[in-house]
């Protein structure tokens, strides 16, 4: 894996974007042509679908008839919840806080309301969702909103304490406004405050129920234009809630109180309760708590009503959880949560407001989580959740997506993930069931593995663009944890996450698996359906260390002498270790030989899934830590993994449990080293291997909302600089690392030369070599490609016996920039991938028959064609930060050559197929995604996709085949795309609908007498009420509408053409009417002012009218 550094990203990022790569270079001498059938109309870059919680949430709805979910977020993103596998995400363009969400019930529309006064109506009837029509409004701030059901009145409340009204077909103001002044009168001498809640009647929809910040409540007369009454109450105000019968109502306020109010009695509530105050002896009014945030007051028809509330808890209890308080009856219930609740809804079995609400579940909105309490079964059991929301349940800190894997393996692991699974949800289903599936038009699997903070390592059925968690492995099972301070000697080099994986490497045939962590430490693990009985986890200890500089004189060297190539090159003595070690220190008392974690002495039960055979660490070397892994491979057929960093190179056979090889960097390059090297400078203490690590934060965020590793100095990988920008290291500027070592250390740490690509392949070891043999391609941070000769024992039972050589062979190729990639070509330009074995169950004893088939076994290549066989020509494509090179071999001489970027440089280059064919697949720190053909190096593909880069984009993005891409867009989400045209044209297709045909229920029945006496619900004719010829036209000045893309898929708005010019014309035109709105305006107030002086001099005329003078 390769090194980050924030500066190089910045410098990246000046590039702009319209940088276009230069030409590619001229080429060597001319190799046979290998006909390319991808062409650039192959290729097309599209979004697919977003995995994961909605990041930072802030707004929740819900629609209980088609039974869809809306979650809306502080940067203005918007998420829709189906059925478990019908999800989609979209974006307000302004970025703007969702502060609320309206569904059009049954109608497949939403309102949204943001933070920067405007509002959006949506139109769900397609499978991408897009705006019809905005609003903004000029003059007052948006705060509150409320549609009653089955109405197309948008009441919107301001924080001047006014209540427009807004007609959702036209998204059009109506003239018809309800004053502050006018609501409270004379029942208050100062300003009430922002409206904070609006709903009508349940009974009479002509009653409007306005809650002011302030404490005042007023019940509108919509009609008559007065408020019939008002209710006044100290405390301010958080939310209101009506009983269905519409007699009464509940507020809920900033003191920890709620109060109950009849509709006709507003001179006291007819009850006020504190439930989480303490209760005083004597009468004493309850000590005061928290606000009550939330509250909702749902009816039954066989029982008590429910009160559910967030918030109200005591001052005094430190340090206790968020909580859902649910009250029924003489019982309360309290939830304790996870995270703050953001949001809650109740979920009623009907969608009137003036029936019964039967309610049946809770939704909880919480910062980092959705919760689903059953309300119907004893205890309240949560509902398990189907979404793949738990993507951050520990920080992410690595991604990597396989397409098009075997397909036995998904069913593999799900059936060892299933035996994971918690127990005590409840037993109903899942009751957010809204929408259909897509028609999945992609037939292969595909597969996500996350990495994490805590050590775990997830992965994820991710084919048809659905996602959903496979299986769990959690590696830091093996290590012993530590007590105390006094037992954190060994892992002070990560303070907080010491077994944070940094990479993983897998071999998907072979289930061979292998996890890189932080504390410089590596585990091997292999698939098993049975559960094992480890004695002792085996542990390697490997000694990497480096005392040069990459500018010198090559001179003493740490690691063992460079084999001979015609030697055998036995294992190197380091002991296998049964428990951590204990040499510790040397005469100066520094720690030196000590890994950073100690392994478990105990026996460990490992259950069927991934189990560790092999644990492998770098230690401490003269009271310095190990630097972290850089690079990490696996090959099942060769029995090795190998890792790098800045010191050097190790080779381990994790099936004789030996560690063949460890260099320094400089000794793979024996006598032909280009680089002068000298030893580095003294100094007190080195560099800590989690220090270089950067920041990968956005922008301002508090400390609590910055995960702990993915977002912090200890878990990025450090940007390694191009060789022409290395000495402009802006030491001082921390910002993104912070490092607990001095400067003259980080230089000198990013001078030095890192294993930054790892690559098994079968090919020829050197020049004008005839014969094809097992190697290992290394690549590091300076632009160098060595080669190491693998030897390795015929058949299987000497492969365990003999040990396997590995020896330098001489071969060095070089390019600008750190090396990111290789992969290799046959003849015909088809894809060599490495020889891997078959899986198969290790722990279950063979029959004969069995035994026999595996010795005759041979690797497996699932190359294409005979040319492996044949020992025909190949062409290695190495790419690096800066340009890529296809090299024909045996001869190694360059083919094709291509200088992809020129001012900024490539985050990450894959070798991928496609279409029958392969390409490669390259993310630039410009924000450029860029594909070339192979083995010509033709550019098919050069798209602007990011405005701007980040370290967490930087370090999760990845291609793999089949034209799919993903990385992790914010610290809770993956975003997957496409760069596949075939793809892009069937993605309609494959997305899931929304909007499904439903039937409204029934309107409950009146009954008898109530229909009889008028007891039942009242209708309204709002048409009559706020249509323009009752309560004339709006204010032009206070609002402004603006048009949305009429909702067609797939457009993004007009801007050339007949349609543009109209759209131009309408602003325009619009601008002109806003100056003569407020000249109408200011009119209107003038008038409104008149009237009202009129008015007040009539009534005190009337009033002393008949009266003598001594009466006054």
């Amino acid at each position: 894996m390769r090194k980050f550094n924030i500066r190089k990203v910045l410098d990246g990022l000046t590039a702009g974007s319209s940088a276009q790569p230069p030409p590619p270079a001229p080429p060597g001498p001319r190799e046979p042509e290998v006909a390319e059938t991808l062409q650039a109309e192959h290729f097309q870059l599209c979004k697919t679908v977003r995995h994961g919680f909605p990041y930072r949430p802030s707004a929740l709805a819900f629609d209980p008839v088609q039974k869809i979910l809306a979650v809306g977020t502080q940067i203005g993103a918007l998420r829709l919840f189906g059925r478990p596998g019908v999800e989609c995400h979209c974006q307000h363009d302004s970025g703007a806080a969702v502060i609320q969400l309206q569904f059009l019930v049954n109608e497949g529309a939403l309102v949204s309301a943001l933070a920067d006064d405007t509002l959006h109506l949506w139109n769900l009837r397609q499978k991408r969702p897009a705006i019809l029509h905005s609003l903004k409004f000029c003059r007052e701030r948006v705060t509150f909103c409320h549609l009653p059901f089955q109405s197309k009145w948008l009441y919107v409340g301001t924080e001047r304490g006014n209540i427009h009204i807004v007609n959702v077909e036209s998204f059009s103001l109506s003239g018809y406004v309800v004053m502050w002044n006018k609501a409270i009168e004379l029942s208050s001498k100062s300003h009430p405050g922002p409206v904070v809640h609006i709903s009508d009647n349940p009974m009479d929809e002509g009653k409007l129920l306005i809650g002011f910040e302030s404490g005042t409540v007023v019940l509108w007369d919509l009609k008559s234009k007065k408020a019939d009454y008002r209710y006044t109450y100290d405390e301010a105000i958080h939310s209101v809630a009506w009983h269905h019968e519409g007699k009464q109502f509940i507020c809920s306020h900033s003191d920890g109180t709620l109060t109950t109010w009849n509709v006709r009695s507003p001179a006291r509530p007819v009850q006020t309760i504190t439930p989480h105050g303490k209760q005083l002896k004597d009468g004493k009014k309850p000590e005061p708590c928290k606000p009550i945030l939330k509250v909702e007051f749902k009816t039954t028809r066989a029982g008590e009503p429910f009160i559910i509330l967030s918030g109200g808890l005591s001052y005094d209890t430190v340090g206790r959880r968020p909580c859902l308080t649910v009250m029924h009856g003489k019982s309360t219930a309290v939830l304790e949560m996870d995270y703050s609740v953001v949001d809650f809804l109740t979920l009623c079995e009907t969608p009137y407001p003036n029936d019964f609400q039967e309610p049946y579940a809770v939704v909880v909105l919480l910062e980092k989580d959705l919760v689903l309490i059953d309300l119907a079964q004893n205890g309240y059991p949560i509902f398990e959740n189907p979404y793949p929301l738990s993507i951050h349940e520990s920080p992410v800190t690595c991604c990597e997506y396989f397409a098009d894997c075997p397909v036995d393996l998904i069913p593999a692991l799900y059936s060892v993930g299933a035996r994971q699974k918690r127990q005590g949800y409840s037993k109903k289903e899942w009751p957010i069931s809204g929408g259909n599936w897509g028609l999945g038009a992609q037939s292969y699997p595909e597969i996500i593995i996350t990495g994490h903070a805590d050590g775990s390592v997830k992965f994820w059925d991710a084919s048809a663009i659905t996602l959903q968690v496979l299986y769990k492995l959690k590696t830091s099972k093996v290590f012993e944890k530590p007590r105390g301070k006094d037992d954190r000697p060994s892992t002070d080099v990560v303070d907080e996450d010491p077994y944070a994986v940094q990479m993983v490497s897998w071999c998907p045939e072979s289930r061979v698996l292998c996890v890189a962590g932080v504390s410089a430490h590596v585990l091997v693990c292999r698939f098993s359906r049975q559960e094992a009985l480890a004695e002792v986890i085996p542990m390697l200890e490997v000694r990497l260390y480096c005392e040069m500089n990459d500018e010198g004189s090559p001179e003493g060297e740490q690691a063992p002498p460079l084999p001979t190539p015609g030697g055998s090159s036995s294992p190197q003595p380091f002991p296998l270790q049964s428990h951590p070690s204990t040499s510790s220190s040397s005469s100066g008392g520094l720690r030196d030989n000590a890994p950073c974690l100690k392994v478990k002495t105990s026996p460990l039960k490992q259950p069927p899934g991934f189990q560790t055979e092999l644990v492998v660490q770098l230690v401490w070397v003269g009271g310095e830590p190990p630097q972290q892994i850089t690079s990490l491979a696996v090959n099942s057929s060769y029995g090795l993994v190998v890792f790098g960093n800045c010191d050097g190179i190790a080779v381990v056979d994790y099936l004789q449990k030996a560690v063949l090889l460890s260099l320094g960097t400089a000794d793979l390059y024996g006598s032909s080293d280009p680089h002068r090297r000298e030893p580095r400078s003294p100094r007190k203490s080195r560099q800590p291997s989690a220090a270089g690590l950067c920041d990968i934060s956005e922008g301002t965020v508090t400390p609590e909302d910055r995960c702990k590793s993915p977002t912090s100095a200890k878990m990025s990988r450090k940007l390694s600089l191009p060789t022409d920008l290395k000495p402009d290291l802006d030491v001082k500027d921390n910002s993104f690392s912070p490092s607990r070592s001095s400067s003259v250390a980080s230089i000198d740490r990013e001078a030095r030369e890192a294993i930054s690509a790892l690559h098994f392949a079968e090919t020829f070891p050197r020049k004008a070599d005839s014969c094809l043999g097992p190697c290992l391609w290394v690549g590091t941070t300076l632009g160098s490609v060595l080669v190491l000769a693998l030897g390795l024992p015929p058949g299987e039972e000497q492969r365990l016996l003999q040990p396997v050589v590995a020896v330098p062979s001489g071969t060095m190729l070089r390019l600008k920039g750190a090396v990111l990639r290789m992969a290799f070509l046959d003849s015909t330009g088809c894809l060599l991938p490495p020889a891997h074995l078959p899986w198969r169950e290790h722990s279950i004893p063979e029959e004969k028959e069995e035994k026999e088939k595996a010795k005759k076994r041979r690797p497996v290549s699932v190359s294409p064609s005979s040319s492996q066989e044949l020992g025909e020509s190949q062409y290695a494509v190495i790419c690096s930060e800066k340009q890529a090179k296809v090299i024909a071999l045996p001869a190694q001489s360059c083919a094709y050559q291509q200088n992809m970027v020129e001012t900024s440089f490539v985050l990450r280059g894959d070798v991928v197929a496609l279409s029958a064919s392969v390409c490669l697949a390259c993310f630039c720190a410009n924000g450029h995604i860029m594909t070339f053909s192979l083995p010509s190096l033709r550019p098919l593909l050069d798209v602007y996709y990011l405005p701007l880069t980040n370290m967490r984009i930087a370090r999760t993005f990845c291609f793999t085949n089949n034209g799919q891409a993903l990385y992790l867009v914010s610290p809770t989400e993956i975003q997957r795309l496409t760069y596949s045209q075939e793809t892009c044209e069937n993605l309609q297709e494959m997305l899931g609908e929304l909007f499904t045909p439903v039937e409204t229920p029934e309107a409950p029945n009146r009954g008898f007498f109530k229909g009889l006496f008028g007891g039942g619900a009242q209708s309204l004719d709002r048409e009559e009420l706020f249509g323009e010829a009752a309560s004339g036209k709006a204010s032009r000045s206070l609002v402004q509408h603006i048009p949305g893309p009429g909702g067609i898929e797939g457009v993004k708005g007009a801007a050339s053409g007949v349609v543009g010019e109209l759209a131009r014309a309408r602003l325009a035109l619009d601008e002109r009417g806003q100056k003569l709105g407020e000249l109408e305006e200011r009119a209107a107030a003038m008038l409104s002012s008149a009237d009202s002086f009129s008015k007040h001099a009539h009534e005190m005329m009337l009033k002393y009218k008949d009266k003598k003078w001594y009466q006054f």
